[in-house]
């Protein structure tokens, strides 16, 4: 998972088989951590909704809910 630094409450999740989006890569995103089946998912992640984005978009972009 990776973090805007400008907005901290917006991840990008990424598979780890799959190319980091080039908006991530520029400046204003840091990695965050990975997160494993067995972790408990962020506030605000949806796994539904992550394997859809991933399938269409191979990213998923969620705001933390705090």
């Amino acid at each position: 998972m990776f973090r805007n630094a400008q907005r901290p409450l917006l991840f990008c999740a990424v598979p780890e088989d799959y190319p980091v989006p080039g908006f991530v890569i520029a400046e204003g995103w840091l990695f965050e951590r990975s997160l494993h089946p067995a972790d408990a998912p962020p506030p605000g992640f949806h796994s539904r909704a992550a394997s859809a984005g991933v399938r269409f978009n191979g990213f998923y972009l969620f705001h933390l809910i705090a």
